[in-house]
């Protein structure tokens, strides 16, 4: 199964719109070429008895129109493609009839008009945002530079706490310490369901903001082991995992029983060999406190919440990586999730 949604979802109504103007164009200018127009009387309008109407749309109900005209002194009597709260029982529609058959008939352009301006305009705006995205991404990269991070500097240990937003589209991150302090935060500044959502990714030990664009999640499910899955989305206009492993970013995971008698998943972060984090899903209250409060803290983890044991003292990277588990549901350095049962069933 492949996702519908983000650069999938442009990629989808661009094919449909098409398609759909395609036919528009052929319906409209070339199915009735060569017909002439004649001038019918409306004889009935009838609701159509196999239509089944939408539930959700008050009087949602479809029409038969039949009109009658007359050909070389010959009446005829035909169901038009038609309907137009104007019509009326007597009244008169301009109609197109083939001179060959013509019982074969249409009215005047029909929904094919219709279709071409509405396919029209999607189309234009798959282009304008596909554009504007580019435009975006090459004046970001303008503006921040190559994808880099500070150099990887240890500390002393410290225990972190990363918590995702629920509850609304814009849903950002934050990585707090045990204080709830927030070290380092994404906040979304602008969201759109087509383009990439713009963030600014906030250092707050440092004080520094960067702006960064991130795509919609993208995923494919083949359901089998054989082939692995892909959960991803773009960063800055490329693919996230792509560029993490660029700067040597590997993810080992598995499965682990936890405090209650729970399952949950663990990553130990590494970036060209050199730990960077071991990570542990948690429920949606991380905190220690929250947990024993709520007491859900094993028994029911949460994709985008997570305990992190770190000695780093620069949180881009790893801040970027927690990111890009908490959207894409991925658990290891490819987008993959097969890794972490592989790992899980050796006993690594």
């Amino acid at each position: 199964m492949i996702s519908i949604k983000g650069p999938g979802l442009k990629i989808f109504a661009a094919i449909i719109a098409v398609i759909a103007l395609g036919f528009s164009v052929y319906s409209t200018f070339f199915m009735s070429a060569g017909y002439k127009t004649a001038t019918a009387t409306i004889v009935s309008i009838e609701e159509e008895p196999d239509y089944i109407p939408d539930p959700n749309t008050e009087n949602d109900v479809q029409y038969i129109v039949t009109a009658k005209y007359t050909v070389d002194d010959k009446e005829y009597v035909e169901p038009i493609n038609s309907y137009d709260p104007g019509y009326k029982v007597g009244g008169t529609v301009e109609i197109k009839y083939d001179p060959n058959n013509p019982s074969k008939v249409t009215s005047g352009f029909g929904i094919g008009i219709y279709i071409m301006i509405a396919s029209a305009v999607i189309l234009i705006a798959v282009i304008f945002l596909t554009v504007k995205q580019k435009t975006s991404v090459k004046k970001l990269k303008e503006t921040n530079g190559e994808f880099t991070f500070a150099p990887s500097e240890k500390g002393e240990e410290r225990k972190l706490y990363f918590l995702t937003d629920l509850g609304t589209p814009k849903y950002g991150h934050r990585l707090e310490d045990k204080n709830r302090n927030v070290l380092y935060e994404a906040k979304n500044t602008k969201f759109s369901p087509l383009s990439a959502f713009e963030f600014d990714f906030i250092d707050h030990e440092h004080n520094k903001t960067i702006h960064h664009l991130v795509g919609h999640e993208e995923e494919t499910d083949w359901n089998s082991l054989l082939i692995d899955n892909n959960y991803t989305f773009t960063f800055d206009g490329k693919d996230i995992w792509k560029q993490l492993r660029s700067v040597g970013v590997k993810i080992d995971s598995r499965l682990v029983g936890g405090e209650s008698k729970g399952t949950l998943a663990s990553y130990s972060i590494s970036r060209n060999g050199d730990e960077l984090a071991f990570v542990e899903m948690t429920s949606r209250y991380p905190h220690e406190e929250d947990a024993e409060k709520h007491k859900v803290a094993v028994k029911l983890p949460v994709q985008g919440f997570y305990r992190v044991r770190t000695r780093e003292k620069n949180l881009d990277l790893l801040f970027i990586i927690l990111v890009a588990m908490a959207r894409s549901g991925a658990s290891d350095e490819r987008g993959g999730s097969r890794r972490m049962l592989f790992n899980t069933i050796k006993g690594e």
